[in-house]
């Protein structure tokens, strides 16, 4: 007997005795990563303590997740990759200072400030750590400046061959080091004053 073909676009059945994820359960999940990396630490994090902070059992966190270090990369890219289209302000200190804006409202959640330190000193000790921060955290960020330093050169303000990981270091790295490492607010004006000076390191 043929089966009848399903009509385009009926959502596929999940086959009988298939686990359903439910999303609140899923998101109570994230939310006792974050709380257990900022109570112990990546090095101490489990799964155990997890799935008990959550108030599920350990299997409802392995459906989801394979490993502590999946989710908790899981939870650092959902944050890096919100807001990062490419500007296109029509100039180069527009799309720079465009990025800073961005990039000031990600450093300020708890995710950077509280678990990507963590993160990166257990990345210096293991390189699988390093190799998956880099996927969800720099190469985004490297694509995006890329484009910004390639439409830069297209319009004259920046000369052909200009390094978009140099661009990157000069934009990111003040902001980085005065809002996560020495943890003070900038004064007003900081962001434009900061893209100015980015502006005139890459045309020097």
């Amino acid at each position: 007997m043929t089966t009848p073909a399903r009509p385009p676009g009926t959502p596929r059945r999940a086959p009988a005795g298939a686990a359903v994820l439910r999303e609140d359960v899923t998101e109570a999940i994230r939310t006792a990563v974050f709380e257990e990396l900022a109570a112990v630490g990546f090095a101490r994090m489990s799964i155990e303590g997890i799935a008990r902070r959550a108030g599920v059992g350990k299997t409802a966190v392995y459906r989801r997740w394979k490993s502590k270090l999946s989710l908790v990369l899981d939870l650092v890219g959902a944050v890096a990759v919100q807001g990062l289209p490419v500007p296109a302000t029509g100039s180069l200190h527009g799309d720079l200072r465009a990025l800073l804006e961005v990039a000031a409202r990600a450093l300020r959640h708890p995710v950077a400030s509280q678990v990507v330190p963590d993160l990166l000193v257990e990345a210096a000790r293991h390189p699988e750590i390093a190799d998956a921060l880099r996927a969800v955290l720099l190469d985004p960020q490297q694509g995006v400046m890329t484009q910004v330093v390639r439409a830069a050169a297209e319009r004259g303000e920046l000369p052909d061959g200009t390094d978009p990981d140099r661009a990157l270091d000069l934009v990111v790295g003040p902001l980085y080091w005065r809002l996560v490492v020495v943890r003070t607010e900038p004064p007003e004006g900081y962001l434009d004053d900061l893209a100015r000076a980015a502006v005139a390191a890459l045309t020097a």
